[in-house]
């Protein structure tokens, strides 16, 4: 009788993402590249033979978060000599070098546009750390995305990098300069994933809404590329984030008016309602500008749910300028936004400007939160009595409930003991909660 061999052991990956939509796709590309290499994913750190932290610059004090997770990892890295600890994303690429000299205990460091190389590095045939532009195109060393089943609902990324250069932001130095990708790979993978069971595809960029590319009778607009994604059979919802307001061009603005299945939501980042503000942020636009293209996309889609972005205490920052932003958010009634304080990061144009006083940027801060906070329970209060479009994405803790997102990306419970992940049915919304909605099926 002929002995089996021995199986190889199966290599453990965990992957923290920290921040945004586009890090948790690129944390699942990551996993993907890995999962060639034989690493299965984890969602318990002590077991993992990997340790991944895919990091955001965006949030305050992103790089002070990676070294306190990091730390922690030193008791799990001298029980486990052979674990491998890597950095990736935004954080990796800012700081690079610096990673490794505070902490040893790192093997790898990886920007967000070298990913594709993590394989190598784990191998030991690439440098220990790989931060910078190149040439080629990572989605091209990228393996195919695996013939599995998914949840209904992913995310896509479509335009990476940005040029705008706002003075706050530090997307261009950590990303690189915008980079559309080729519509045929993006329908390709938008195909792959409806055929794995997705029904929703949210397209991802830094500044997702200047995404341009060749397509089928000359150069594309982001407004065409959405009307090719809607002719994808099986793909029912179609959303995008993040845009820029210089961005939102004709066509896209038609798409929000032609297409049903492109959902009426849109995340339109404005930072201030002040025009000295904008200006010193390096937005390119007033806060006039930003009031008119609002008034175009609610002709095109009246229905539409805004939201947005904002900082408070930007240098230089006035009390008027502080009224200036209240007044255009009282103008345009946002279904929810986010709202932050300012905080300086190194290499960008406003590092060096004197701040606002913490008081004064907090007081202000909590007035703009109340605002948002008002209008966002208004809206909600709204869907009270509509019937709305559910995507079941899991099931609720209570025995025969269903947890979905709504048109308005709503999270919505619903008791439905039949529906299955995947399901996407009609809901009669009868409650408004505190972040969600319950709702009856229709």
């Amino acid at each position: 009788m002929t002995q089996n061999a021995p199986s190889k052991a199966v290599k453990k990956l965990f992957i923290k993402t920290y921040g945004c939509q586009m890090n948790v796709y690129d944390s699942q590309r990551m996993a993907e590249a890995m999962g060639a290499e034989g690493y299965v994913l984890t969602e318990d750190q002590a077991d993992a033979d990997m340790v991944l932290l895919n990091t955001c610059h965006i949030r305050e004090k992103a790089a002070e978060k990676l070294y306190s997770d990091l730390g922690r990892l030193k008791p799990l890295k001298a029980e486990k000599p052979d674990l491998k600890i890597g950095v990736a994303g935004c954080v990796a690429q800012a700081e690079g070098e610096e990673i490794v000299r505070r902490m040893p205990l790192v093997d790898l460091v990886v920007g967000p546009q070298t990913y594709h190389r993590l394989p190598a590095m784990v191998r030991g045939e690439a440098p220990r750390i790989v931060t910078d532009f190149p040439e080629e195109d990572k989605f091209d060393h990228l393996p195919e995305r695996r013939a599995t089943r998914r949840a209904p609902a992913a995310f896509l990324t479509v335009q990476e990098g940005c040029d705008k250069f706002c003075a706050f932001c530090v997307v261009p130095y950590t990303r690189g300069a915008e980079v559309s990708r080729p519509v045929d790979r993006i329908l390709r993978e938008a195909r792959d994933l409806v055929d794995r069971g997705v029904r929703e595809i949210t397209l991802l960029g830094q500044n997702v809404n200047g995404w341009h590319g060749a397509g089928e009778g000359g150069e594309w607009g982001f407004g065409r590329l959405i009307r090719a994604l809607a002719e994808v059979p099986g793909l029912d919802r179609i959303r995008y984030t993040t845009s820029h307001p210089n961005d939102m061009a004709d066509d896209l603005i038609e798409a929000h008016r032609d297409i049903p299945a492109l959902m009426p939501y849109l995340h339109l980042p404005v930072q201030s309602g002040s025009d000295r503000i904008l200006k010193a942020m390096n937005r390119k636009h007033t806060a006039d500008q930003y009031l008119r293209l609002i008034d175009r996309i609610r002709d095109a889609r009246p229905d539409i749910l805004l939201t947005s972005d904002f900082i408070v205490g930007f240098p230089g920052e006035t009390d008027q300028d502080h009224a200036d932003t209240l007044r255009l958010v009282e103008q345009v009634g946002f279904g929810t936004a986010f709202s932050f304080k300012y905080s300086p990061r190194p290499g960008t144009p406003a590092y060096d400007r004197p701040e606002v006083e913490g008081n004064v940027s907090d007081a202000r801060l909590q007035e703009l939160q109340a605002l948002l906070t008002r209008q966002q329970k208004a809206a909600q209060q709204s869907m009270v009595g509509r019937t709305l479009g559910v995507l079941f994405e899991k099931p609720g803790r209570i025995q025969g409930q269903m947890v979905g997102k709504s048109d308005y990306l709503h999270s919505v419970f619903v008791e439905a003991p039949d529906a299955q992940v995947g399901d996407l049915v009609q809901v009669r919304i009868v409650e408004s909660a505190p972040n969600s909605l319950r709702g009856e099926l229709a």
